[in-house]
């Protein structure tokens, strides 16, 4: 699914350019709920491949709902940017924290419709699906990005539009988006952060309910910690998006992931201490929020508009392959240095980044 969420950015990306994001959010929907559908094929069936491939088709879901943060940005006053983007982040507490909680009416509906019981949450995940396909395809009207580039007028305004008519020519992709975000020092940096907050976050959180059962925790404990810790991820976002606004996305960002750095070492360290654990996976969801609302509104606000939408895209790309690594790589670290080794390898790359970014920094003010 992340493998597929990185693949999708980039084609919804091109999608967006080319027809714009009403097309290409409804499009990432609509191919989310055939996934979907194939999850329960796969089920009847006991098909494996067809699972893998359905999990690849869910991924055009996930890229969905990081682009939609972008769309908020569109038509956004530049004092606002911040904030708009992480109420579209903040929507994601209804679904992502109500979503594991659905398995008992999933399996209510799997046993009336005859189908194997935990197939029946992936009926509700398309029905959801084409219920947000439904809703973008009538109301994200006019197109915002098309308003933005001046191929459609604003509603109420006279034909006015906020930006002078993006030039026509080839349509840029996932190289062109990767070189845009690394030409401007604000969006380098928060690209950087974006990257590494993720990639620390998906590798400490996958591996937690591993620790936690292996210290004696009930599955109520590892319920309720990833429920808090989802809750950090998403619940805060305005918070964090209005302080984007007020203190700058360099600063935030820099706190997401001083937070990052804690939530590792708490966690790494919390032994068969559970109480540590959650509180460490709590920071770890409040870290990823700060880090990932502030880089997104920097690369918002560093891209011209005839750039932007290819470098949230390869944005985007680069996040998900970030998290498919980084949970790829922490199996493999839990099975050769364990869950204190993952938590202090994680904390050095943090330490690395916030290196990094405090260099760019600096270089950046020497620059005339």
């Amino acid at each position: 699914m992340t493998l597929g969420a990185a693949v999708a950015s980039a084609l919804l990306m091109r999608l967006a350019l080319a027809r714009g994001r009403r097309i290409a959010l409804s499009t990432g929907l609509l191919i989310g709920a055939a996934g979907a559908v194939g999850v329960v094929l796969a089920a009847v069936s006991g098909a494996f491949w067809l699972l893998v491939a359905s999990g690849v088709l869910i991924g055009f879901g996930n890229a969905v709902n990081l682009q939609a943060r972008f769309a908020a940005t569109d038509l956004s006053a530049t004092e606002h940017r911040g904030r708009d983007l992480s109420l579209v982040v903040w929507m994601s507490t209804i679904g992502a924290v109500a979503g594991p909680n659905l398995i008992g009416a999933g399996g209510t509906l799997a046993a009336g419709l005859g189908i194997p019981a935990l197939s029946g949450l992936f009926v509700i995940s398309t029905a959801g699906m084409l219920v947000g396909m439904a809703v973008i395809w009538i109301g994200l009207r006019p197109d915002p990005y098309l308003v933005l580039i001046g191929r459609q007028p604003l509603a109420g305004a006279d034909g006015a539009v906020t930006a002078a008519p993006v030039p026509g020519g080839p349509r840029p992709g996932l190289r062109q988006g990767i070189r845009a975000l690394w030409s401007h020092p604000g969006s380098r940096a928060g690209l950087i952060g974006i990257v590494a907050a993720h990639a620390v976050m998906v590798a400490v959180m996958s591996m937690t309910p591993v620790h936690l059962t292996g210290h004696g925790a009930s599955i109520t404990i590892v319920g309720l910690t990833v429920s808090l810790h989802i809750a950090g991820m998403y619940a805060l976002a305005p918070v964090m998006g209005v302080l984007t606004d007020r203190l700058g996305g360099r600063i935030v960002a820099a706190g997401g992931m001083v937070t990052l750095l804690v939530s590792a070492l708490l966690a790494g360290f919390s032994g068969d201490a559970h109480v540590v654990t959650v509180i460490g996976l709590i920071l770890l969801g409040l870290g990823w929020s700060a880090a990932t609302v502030a880089g997104s509104a920097m690369i918002v606000a560093a891209t011209p508009v005839a750039e932007r939408v290819a470098a949230q895209g390869a944005s985007d790309t680069l996040m998900s392959l970030a998290g498919a690594a980084g949970g790829l790589l922490a199996g493999v670290a839990l099975a050769a240095i364990g869950y204190l080794g993952l938590g202090a390898a994680s904390a050095v790359v943090i330490l690395i980044t916030l290196a990094v970014l405090a260099w760019t920094a600096r270089t950046n003010r020497r620059t005339p």
